[in-house]
């Protein structure tokens, strides 16, 4: 019986440390009675959707990403359309799909994730096109995002402090959202289309969202007291933000927000400019996935 074929794609701005960690725990820890396998480097940007469809191409059985959210992404894009697995070595700065499908962050156990062979197919949203498999936002998070990006330094720390410090300067904006057909009207500080469940760091923006069910998530935090902005942290973090007046809920599965000055928002925290009206849709079950 011939073995099935799994391609792990790493990022290797994330270091040589991290390259023979990976590599040690694939030598120790892939099942290779299963599986042959190869390890490929991104070398520029979205390189990692061009070698996930190469990899799909010629067969692969699984393409893991080795990365966060936007590497899971990158993946993802390349299989689309594909019978291809995705598998995760979630390595990110949050890592809010893995951590929201409860793949371990232990690299050796997240390889006997993929041993078991546990497959699932979950949904993959898209906001005008652009797919997204954790969550896209248009208002504060894509500011975020966009600093977050810039940043020299990684990690809870920074990222902590970028959303303290432009908590207070950030102006909320007049939206018109339409979910189902339905018209609303929000004055919203951020607005969050989800498919999981987090930001990553076990900030659960959208904590009852289900990656699988092949419904999308609204959650808008409206103008609230910046003084405040602890409590709504608080509450993400134990899961119960959808509990603050704050907060509203709904959920749909074809939704569009628009404001006549929306310039940017983010993707699975990769932040880009975009269109004053954007239309988010969701494929039930279009990406099948390993998890444990």
């Amino acid at each position: 019986m011939s073995k099935k074929h799994i391609v792990f794609i790493i990022n290797p701005k994330s270091g040589v440390e991290r390259q023979k960690e990976i590599a040690n725990g694939i030598e120790a820890h892939l099942d290779k009675e299963q599986y042959s396998h190869e390890i490929l480097n991104t070398e520029f940007a979205k390189h990692g959707t061009v070698l996930a469809k190469e990899a799909a191409r010629n067969g692969a059985y699984a393409v893991v990403a080795v990365g966060g959210d936007g590497s899971v992404n990158d993946v993802v894009q390349g299989l689309a359309g594909t019978d291809t697995l995705l598998a995760i070595i979630p390595k990110g700065s949050g890592n809010g799909m893995a951590r929201t499908m409860r793949i371990p962050l232990n690299t050796n156990e997240a390889i006997k994730v993929i041993n078991k062979g546990n497959v699932i197919a979950m949904d993959v949203g898209y906001a005008n096109g652009r797919p997204f498999i954790s969550n896209a936002g248009v208002a504060f998070d894509a500011l975020i995002s966009k600093k977050f990006a810039k940043s020299e330094k990684r990690g809870l720390m920074v990222y902590s402090w970028l959303v303290t410090k432009y908590m207070w300067l950030y102006k909320e904006r007049d939206f018109t959202i339409t979910v189902d057909g339905k018209e609303i009207k929000e004055r919203a500080f951020m607005i969050n289309v989800a498919n999981g469940q987090q930001f990553g760091y076990n900030f659960k923006i959208a904590p009852m969202a289900v990656y699988s069910d092949g419904i999308l998530d609204l959650i808008i935090i409206r103008k609230f007291p910046k003084i405040l902005g602890g409590t709504l942290v608080v509450r993400a973090m134990s899961g119960t933000i959808v509990k603050s007046p704050f907060v509203r809920h709904i959920t749909g599965k074809e939704i569009t927000i628009s404001n006549p000055l929306l310039k940017l928002m983010q993707t699975d925290g990769d932040a880009h400019v975009c269109e004053s009206e954007i239309k988010f849709t969701i494929k039930k079950g279009a990406q099948k996935v390993i998890i444990p």
